[in-house]
C-alpha cells in the first residue's frame, strides 16, 4: 500500500549532490509499476532525464521512456519543460497567438519577459505541471497522466519555485499571469501534491533538508517524505564498531584470522585494517547521528541504498522496486 495514495504531483527536490534527478526517475519507474501511466518532468535544462534513460535529448513534447513490466504494465513519458515554449503554448492555447507568438519569441520578447522577472518563468514552467494534471478542452486528445514526478530545483530554491503567488506579488497583482499562478497554487498547496526531499547522511544536506522541511511548512506547501540516498551497507555489528571506536579490537584474533585463511598478517597490513575500520566505524557513527536528525523531522523516510556499478537503467529499476516495496509509490 502507497503511503500517498491521494497524490498525482510528485515533487523531488534535493540539495546538489543527493541524486535527487535519480530519485525522481526511480519514484516515477516505481509509480508505473503499479500500472500507471507516469508523467516525468525536468525544468532545469539539463536534459538529466534524457541521459539517465539513454535516449536523445528531450523535445518540448511528452516521449515514451520506459515501461515497466515486472508488476504493473505502466509507461513512464518525459518532458523537459522550457519557459519560453510554456510562453509560446500559453499564448496559443488561451490567445489563439499561434504565428504572433512565435514572432514575439523572434524579437526575443519571452526572453526578455522570462529573464527580467523569473517569477514569470516559475509560473510558466509550474504552469506546464498543471495543465498536465489538470488536461481539458484546451488540449483535446492529449494523454491523460495518473502520476506526474517533477525533478524540480534544489531545497535553497524549491519554496520560491513553487510559491508562485510570493514571487509575483510585486510584478502582477491582476490579470492572465495572475489568475494562472492563483489557479496553479490551488493545486500546489492541495493533498493531490506531496513534496519529496532527498538527503545524504552528512551534516549539510541534512540540515538543508530540515531548513527546506520548514520553510515548505511555513508556506502552506505539502511536505511529503525524506528519501536518504546513497546509504552504505552496514559491515558493522554493535560489537564490531565499539572495539573499532574505542580502540579496543583484539589484533592478535585478528592476525590469527587472516593467518588461517591464507593472509600473510604483517603487522603494517593488520594496524592499516584496523585504521581502515576505525574510519568505517566513525563514518557510520555520524550516519546514525544524521539519521536520528532525519527522522526528527517526523515524515516518512526512505533509504536507498549506493548503487556498486553507478547508475544506470537498470539501477534505476532497482531503486524503483525498493521505492515501491517500501512505499513511496
Amino acid at each position: 500500500m502507497a503511503d500517498f495514495p491521494r497524490v498525482q504531483l510528485h515533487v523531488v527536490t534535493g540539495k546538489g549532490g543527493t541524486g535527487k534527478s535519480t530519485v525522481a526517475a526511480s519514484l516515477a519507474l516505481a509509480h508505473a509499476s503499479r500500472g500507471k501511466t507516469v508523467l516525468l518532468c525536468e525544468v532545469e535544462g539539463r536534459q538529466g532525464i534524457a541521459q539517465m534513460f539513454d535516449v536523445p535529448p528531450l523535445p518540448y513534447q511528452e516521449r515514451l521512456v520506459a515501461k515497466a513490466t515486472e508488476h504493473g504494465h505502466g509507461d513512464v513519458y518525459a518532458l523537459a519543460i522550457d519557459a519560453e515554449e510554456a510562453l509560446l503554448e500559453y499564448l496559443a492555447m488561451y490567445y489563439r497567438l499561434g504565428r504572433a507568438g512565435k514572432a514575439l519569441d523572434r524579437f526575443g520578447v519571452i526572453d526578455f519577459a522570462t529573464t527580467i522577472a523569473p517569477g514569470v518563468r516559475d509560473v510558466l514552467l509550474t504552469g506546464k505541471v498543471y495543465e498536465a494534471a489538470h488536461r481539458n478542452s484546451r488540449n483535446k486528445g492529449a494523454r491523460q497522466y495518473d502520476a506526474i514526478v517533477l525533478d524540480a530545483p534544489p531545497t535553497g530554491r524549491i519554496a520560491q519555485f513553487l510559491n508562485v503567488n510570493h514571487e509575483l506579488a510585486g510584478l502582477a497583482r491582476m490579470g492572465p499571469i495572475k489568475s494562472q499562478a492563483d489557479t496553479v497554487m490551488t493545486l500546489l498547496t492541495s493533498p493531490r501534491t506531496a513534496v519529496h526531499l532527498v538527503t545524504v547522511l552528512e551534516e549539510m544536506p541534512v540540515q538543508e533538508t530540515i531548513d527546506g522541511v520548514a520553510e515548505l511548512r511555513q508556506n502552506g506547501l505539502p511536505v511529503g517524505g525524506v528519501v536518504i540516498n546513497l546509504v552504505r551497507p552496514q559491515d558493522l555489528d554493535d560489537d564490531a564498531r565499539a572495539a573499532l571506536l574505542d580502540g579496543t579490537v583484539d589484533q592478535a584474533a585478528l592476525t590469527k584470522a587472516l593467518t588461517s585463511a591464507g593472509i600473510d598478517a604483517t603487522p603494517p597490513l593488520v594496524q592499516s585494517l584496523v585504521d581502515e575500520g576505525h574510519d568505517h566505524a566513525q563514518r557510520r557513527h555520524l550516519e546514525d547521528t544524521q539519521r536520528e536528525l532525519v527522522e526528527a523531522i517526523g515524515v516518512p523516510t526512505y533509504e536507498l541504498g549506493m548503487l556498486a556499478g553507478g547508475v544506470d537503467l537498470a539501477g534505476l529499476y532497482e531503486l524503483a522496486e525498493s521505492l515501491r516495496e517500501q512505499g513511496l509509490a
